[in-house]
């Protein structure tokens, strides 16, 4: 049912995971993972979609220097709205005639920004665990800006860490997201490979590396009052409560606000709950 596919932008090929067929399909659904995760974050969900509605087509992405996608050249520290241009150049070669954005974490915080930069692209936005670009008042900026430095010096010096086997990488992510293993285990298998007869996280060093900027409260609320598709922001009850800024008078559509049992990765713990609050805006569009 899934399909491996790879789309090149200007840094590299980003790998996807795919169901359906794009040109024939009426809406795509496009998946967009967490920090240090990948595609495989949303197979479950995608596998439960589906079944529900197998005349969509459905698209999870690695974002680069994760998964199976190229890590971008030389230095590159991945600055977060490199990711918006990213999506942009990938998203040109899916041509269905409305097109559906979900995004987890991280990705939730690009597919509001993409949304908003491009309303004419999005029919539909859902964004788990994660709303709007991540803020701070002003007066921090000096002081992201030196940590932010200072945190690539360190990595720069830091050994890579490796794992003996891949069911110790895997018993490690459960223990860290406090997961089940098999609900992390595809993230794993998909983000790993053997290097010397040792197992190495596949993506990019440089991601773990402190962000030198963020916006201030004005730019994101300026970013999310120009969203003007159906929005939904599915939330878990065990969450993280500070990725969930939500400011629903910077809306211009209604959010609506779902929240379902789990943490973080509430749509891997519950991916036909997850799936049923996708087809929804699906419909609705």
């Amino acid at each position: 049912m899934l399909k491996s596919t790879q789309y090149p932008i200007d840094c590299g090929k980003v790998a996807a995971v795919e169901i359906g067929d794009v040109k024939t399909a009426e809406v795509s659904v496009v998946f967009i993972h967490g920090w240090l995760d990948n595609a495989a974050s949303f197979f479950s969900v995608m596998e439960a979609l589906y079944k529900l509605a197998p005349q969509l087509h459905l698209c999870a992405i690695d974002l680069p220097g994760h998964g199976l996608s190229e890590h971008k050249y030389g230095s590159n520290f991945y600055p977060f709205h490199d990711y918006i241009d990213d999506l942009c150049q990938m998203l040109i070669n899916l041509t269905a005639n409305k097109q559906l954005i979900v995004g987890h974490s991280l990705g939730a915080l690009v597919a509001s920004c993409y949304s908003a930069a491009f309303p004419e692209k999005v029919d539909g936005l859902i964004q788990i665990e994660g709303y709007a670009p991540l803020a701070e008042p002003a007066d921090k900026c000096v002081e992201r800006l030196r940590n932010g430095v200072i945190s690539r010096q360190r990595l720069r010096k830091k050994p890579e860490r490796f794992y003996h086997s891949l069911a110790q990488a895997i018993e490690h992510r459960a223990h860290v997201n406090q997961l089940p293993e098999a609900c992390i285990a595809p993230i794993v298998e998909r983000g790993m490979s053997i290097v010397e007869g040792k197992w190495v996280w596949r993506h990019d060093r440089k991601l773990k590396s402190d962000s030198l900027y963020r916006m201030s409260p004005e730019h994101a609320r300026a970013i999310m009052s120009a969203i003007e598709c159906p929005q939904r922001l599915i939330i878990g009850k065990q969450g993280y409560s500070n990725l969930l800024k939500r400011d629903s008078d910077s809306a211009k559509n209604v959010l609506e606000t779902f929240t379902i049992s789990g943490g973080h990765h509430c749509h891997l713990e519950h991916p036909e709950v997850v799936a049923d609050l996708i087809f929804g805006v699906v419909n609705k569009i």
